[in-house]
């Protein structure tokens, strides 16, 4: 139907805006509602792509190209069974191949012949009884490849061989590299790398010799990963190389040292690759790895022989606390084994609930004086003096109070008991008292010393990272 028959038969009478409505519509060219006429099917597509095909065909096309699958075939061992026959370009291959890969192989060296349309593979793998049983031919194959291989695999053998007798040869001057390295672990250290790197060296050029780098490449990308995989796995055994490596570098201790490590206390036996060894204060021995002794506290007795013991003591809140303190400095500086230089001290702590607590402090010489036995014998003596003079060493009072709501007390059964009288209050601080008695023996106990001394004469032959002629941290 025209445009100009439908305006004269729809249009008539219709409202302004629904006749432009179909004006817009009708102006649409039909054939945008259309699919297009020359748009190319999906078979012209892939004939497009695949490219065109001769409509003619010399007479002697097919043989030429029969015969040249044909004789490339026969230069193939796997492929020379197989029959082939072309027709008007088409190639139809026939017979039976040892392996699924050579009918793969086949149809592809028969495509990129000039000429052919398409191959028709009808190729079937072999698995009769007598082609399974090829397999221990192809062995006696390797087998044979492998005897003609021989003297380049030993001669491969023998240079990677001497290459790492000479990387042990180097590493072999241990006074060499203990002279180079600061200390024994190190040298060890460095010794075990040049090892390392010598007989990989080797095994790279032997590899080389015999063509096989491609081997090389998957066996170091395997030691790579599992070298990953222990990693993670032995972390805290590398952490804990690493601290006995920085240990001793560092050298935070010597031998016989009477060290407090976080919690743990006692004297250094020695310092080995893995752990500290102690000899704990009664006598038993601590092992602490390494790796905890470097990220510990370490808190060394001896490394200053000069050490300052304290002790706290209560008076009465109503004593003098000036004259406690003078009288107990007094009394710690009669005593043989307290240094004049520091010299003692007293202070005042604190007031408490019901007493005044002083503490006082003394410096003794560790190498004289035993630090426990010291303390013990100040604390005895001060204390003795305190009271002596009047002061009053209370114990804490509590005071208890009794609502009325509950029972009544027998308190008027019991008859008044009179009354202590209150001590007398202490007479001066520089009253004189009677002269101590300070017999007491404070010398060091050296028991544990002699126990670490006598345990390292006897195991001199382990190894100890400790070295005395290195400066201590």
């Amino acid at each position: 139907m025209s445009r100009a028959i439908i305006e004269r038969t729809w249009l008539k009478g219709v409202p302004a805006w629904l006749a432009a409505l179909a004006a817009f519509t009708l102006a649409v060219p039909a054939a945008a509602l259309l699919p297009a006429a020359d748009a190319p099917a999906p078979e012209a597509e892939a004939t497009a792509e695949t490219g065109p095909i001769d409509d003619t065909q010399d007479s002697g096309a097919d043989a030429r190209i029969r015969q040249r699958i044909a004789d490339i075939f026969g230069q193939i061992p796997a492929l020379a069974k197989i029959d082939v026959a072309v027709n008007e370009g088409v190639v139809s291959l026939s017979g039976i191949v040892p392996a699924d890969t050579d009918i793969e192989r086949a149809d592809t060296i028969a495509s990129r012949i000039e000429g052919v349309v398409t191959v028709e593979n009808s190729l079937e793998r072999d698995v009769s009884v007598g082609e399974g049983l090829s397999i221990f031919e192809r062995l006696g194959e390797r087998a044979s490849d492998l005897v003609a291989l021989l003297p380049l695999l030993l001669l491969s053998v023998m240079v990677g061989l001497a290459i790492a007798v000479v990387g042990y040869v180097i590493a072999g001057f241990g006074a060499l590299w203990r002279r180079i390295a600061p200390n024994a672990f190190l040298a060890e250290l460095i010794q075990s790398a040049i090892r390392f790197a010598f007989i990989i060296g080797g095994l790279v050029i032997a590899l080389d010799i015999l063509g096989a780098t491609a081997l090389l490449g998957a066996v170091l990308g395997g030691a790579g990963v599992i070298g990953l995989a222990l990693g993670f796995a032995m972390r805290d055994t590398v952490e804990n190389y690493v601290a006995s490596l920085m240990l001793s570098l560092r050298q935070p201790f010597r031998a016989n040292d009477h060290v407090l490590i976080d919690d743990m206390e006692g004297r250094v036996i020695r310092l080995t690759s893995r752990a500290t060894v102690l000899m704990t204060l009664d006598g038993n021995h601590l092992r602490i790895p390494n790796s905890t002794v470097f990220k510990g506290i370490i808190l060394n007795y001896t490394r200053n022989p000069q050490r300052r013991f304290e002790f706290d003591l209560g008076i009465d809140a109503d004593d003098d606390p000036n004259a406690a303190r003078q009288l107990g400095r007094a009394k710690l500086k009669e005593l043989d084994f307290v240094l004049d230089d520091p010299g003692p001290e007293a202070r005042t702590l604190e007031v408490g609930d019901s007493n005044i607590v002083i503490r006082f402090l003394g410096w003794i010489d560790q190498s004289e004086a035993d630090w426990h036995r010291a303390r013990s014998r100040a604390i005895a003596v001060v204390k003795a003096a305190l009271e002596d003079a009047g002061f009053a060493l209370p114990e804490p009072i509590y005071r208890l109070r009794f609502d009325s709501r509950t029972d009544a007390l027998p308190f008027a059964q019991v008859e008044a008991q009179p009354s202590e009288k209150s001590a007398p209050k202490p007479a001066a601080a520089a009253a004189a008292i009677a002269p101590i008695d300070d017999e007491e023996d404070v010398t060091p106990q050296v028991e544990i010393a002699r126990m670490v001394a006598s345990e390292r004469a006897s195991q001199a032959e382990e190894k100890d990272l400790l070295d005395p002629s290195r400066p201590v941290e």
